[in-house]
């Protein structure tokens, strides 16, 4: 067992993938999601057998946060652009338990929304209508998805604070070939901590079919559009992810498909009534995405999971704005302490016919 104090260290196995995969310009975000899933897996295991991470907030002299136990991993979560991180940032992000501000102090989560939006259930009800209303195009098989994201991640050094990064952008061109496809799409970061600068494709490492990990528009159109028939197959789809259960897990692959996808508007209210029927969904009264707009958050968190997502809403138009994500700790008296680590805000989607196009018109 770890001393309460000692950093994290690289497993062996993630070693073993980084040796692999050192080419930053030959990996698509879903082998960073590998990597980072491997990461998180191991990290999960050391503290099912018992091993204490350390995190602090700045408030001096607190005490050693104990993370929450782990269950073993069964499968990846469909993840947001803002987790899609080279591999040193990967590392960073999900070994790096210690924070230098942007967490909420011992015991404070969000508090109790106001009256408005003191439903978790009306509120979604509101989204999923306002979402039926939505003006989309479809999109062609020989097309790209375009998604501009400005996003801040962990930079902190491994084995030290949390500490986000500058603000930047990144844009994404998605394949929405049915499959399969080894070149999912492109990718191009620009600004301050920007890693791939370039236009780059983004390689899957085996073929890819259009589903749940990649969701092109022509297959978010064969779901079942009636609420009760998408959460039966979604659920019957999905397995849980390392410490997240069933629920969670069906939470954070809907909120990837809501941020890197462009869908049919049935589709897309269909899903925001799915989420409103998952156990433990709440409002946040005010959340602020990458690009300072303030909204409310659509948040949920399992009491054994590691990390909690929050995805915002602009407050008059209910439209989906971007998501923050937390780390959840515990001191040693079992009071939680949480840590931002990474936020984003989605900025422009739009249908183009090549990689590095921006579209002249946005989706949705």
């Amino acid at each position: 067992m770890k001393a309460d104090n000692a950093p994290a260290t690289v497993p062996a196995e993630a070693e073993e993938l980084l040796a692999a995969s050192a080419a930053w310009d030959h990996l698509s975000p879903s082998r960073h999601r590998h990597l980072k899933d491997v990461l998180m897996r191991r990290i999960d295991q050391d503290l099912a057998r018992g091993t204490r991470t350390t995190a602090t907030t700045t408030t001096p002299m607190m005490a050693p946060m104990v993370a929450t136990a782990a269950a073993p991993q069964r499968r990846r979560r469909q993840p947001r652009p803002m987790m899609v991180l080279p591999v040193a940032a990967a590392l960073t992000a999900v070994l790096v338990v210690t924070a230098s501000g942007g967490g909420h102090a011992p015991g404070h989560f969000p508090a109790a929304p106001p009256a408005h939006y003191n439903s978790a259930s009306a509120t979604l009800s509101r989204i999923a209508a306002v979402a039926m209303t939505g003006n989309v195009t479809p999109v062609k098989d020989d097309q790209l998805v375009y998604v501009e994201t400005l996003t801040r991640g962990n930079k902190g050094a491994f084995g030290g604070q949390v500490r986000l990064g500058a603000l930047h952008k990144q844009e994404y061109w998605t394949v929405q070939r049915p499959g399969p496809m080894t070149e999912e799409g492109w990718i191009r970061e620009s600004g301050k901590d920007a890693v791939m600068p370039g236009l780059g494709p983004m390689v899957a490492t085996s073929p890819v079919y259009a589903g749940l990990d990649h969701p092109t528009y022509k297959w978010l159109a064969t779901l079942p559009t009636d609420p009760e028939a998408l959460r039966a197959l979604l659920y019957a789809e999905t397995e849980p992810w390392g410490t997240s259960s069933l629920d969670e897990t069906v939470f954070s692959n809907i909120g990837g498909m809501l941020s890197t996808a462009i869908m049919p508007p049935a589709t897309a209210s269909a899903l925001y009534q799915v989420v409103e029927k998952i156990p433990g969904v709440r409002v946040v009264p005010d959340a602020v995405d990458a690009a300072g707009r303030h909204g409310f958050g659509i948040t949920r968190h399992d009491p054994g999971a590691a990390t909690r997502d929050t995805w915002i809403f602009d407050k008059a138009t209910l439209t989906y704005l971007g998501s923050r994500s937390y780390m959840i700790g515990h001191q040693g008296d079992g009071t939680a302490v949480e840590t931002l680590y990474g936020v984003n805000a989605v900025m422009r989607r739009g249908v183009v016919d090549r990689p590095g196009e921006v579209p002249a018109s946005v989706e949705g």
